[in-house]
């Protein structure tokens, strides 16, 4: 019974897919015909649309061509007829200038036989009444300008004789000047000279100072006191007591050193300068004490002075 029943249902169920699967195909089937159908309807519309479209596209184009040809003549047309009228007013202006030009010529021509006749009549009218009087304006003129060149030729002379003036001036002073710029010159270069001179004797001096600072072996002391001597500065010192001490009844000192050793003390401090400057600097401290002890005058402390003499009076 079971068995019966489930054949049943089976058989049912196969029946019933069956009629679904019959029905599923025939809807398929419909809806591609359906698709099928539209598509050929819509290439169809746009086959149409297509073809429209160049056909309105191509009437444009002719009307646009036409227009375009029709312009193309009107302006032909205009610009042959503003040609033709150019054409027509030049013509006028050719004609116009042509008569004016015979009116003018025709004048310049009456004009000059006007002219002429008018020459011919003052000619003969100077010939017939006024010959004389044109004789005598002439030969007036011609003094005129006699005077006038005479006058001319007078001022151009006195010009001529102001120029050379001014021109000796200007020769007479550039003379001058060169003059005064030649002794300028000379002054300048005797005053050169006379400086170069000036730093010859300065630079000839300070070898001289070198040259005995060297011979005092850089001993400065001993040097101002040989530059004093040799200048004869003591001399003058002397001199001044002398004169200063005239009239009066001095005492007499005579000093001597104390044998050779005093020599060679002097000779040694003046660091070996020559023999007679030590013997005139060994005469100094007897005269300094002499002028001190008869004038009360101190020598100055940086002039040498003796530690061992002896002084004996009379």
């Amino acid at each position: 019974m079971e068995a019966a029943n489930q054949a049943k249902i089976d058989v049912a169920e196969a029946k019933m897919k069956g009629e679904v699967g019959a029905k599923l195909r025939e809807g398929q089937t419909t809806q591609n015909a359906a698709k099928i159908d539209a598509e050929t309807k819509i290439i169809a519309t746009q086959r149409q649309g297509e073809g429209r479209k160049e056909e309105i596209k191509v009437k444009t184009e002719v009307k646009i061509f036409e227009n375009q040809r029709e312009a193309d003549v009107a302006e032909a047309n205009a610009e042959l007829a503003t040609k033709k009228a150019r054409w027509a007013q030049l013509a006028q202006l050719a004609e116009v200038e042509s008569v004016k030009a015979v009116a003018i010529k025709e004048a310049e021509l009456q004009r000059e036989v006007e002219l002429k006749n008018a020459l011919n009549q003052t000619e003969k009218l100077k010939a017939e009444l006024l010959s004389k009087a044109s004789v005598e304006y002439d030969i007036k003129v011609q003094e005129a300008n006699w005077e006038l060149y005479k006058k001319q030729k007078e001022a151009e002379a006195v010009l001529y004789e102001n120029e050379k003036a001014a021109e000796a001036q200007r020769l007479a002073a550039e003379a001058t000047l060169f003059a005064r710029k030649q002794a300028a010159d000379g002054e300048l270069y005797a005053k050169i000279k006379e400086a170069e001179g000036l730093v010859a004797i300065v630079e000839a001096q300070g070898v001289y100072v070198r040259t005995l600072l060297e011979a005092f072996n850089g001993n400065y002391a001993a040097l101002r006191d040989y530059l004093m001597i040799n200048g004869g500065m003591f001399q003058e010192i002397a001199k001044v007591n002398a004169s200063a001490i005239q009239g009066l009844q001095p005492k007499i000192s005579i000093w001597t050193t104390n044998g050779a050793s005093g020599d060679n003390n002097i000779v040694d401090g003046a660091a070996g300068a020559m023999k007679e400057v030590a013997g005139v600097y060994k005469m100094l401290p007897p005269l300094f004490q002499t002028v001190d002890e008869q004038t009360g005058m101190v020598p100055p402390s940086w002039l040498a002075r003796s530690t061992n003499s002896t002084i004996s009076h009379q």
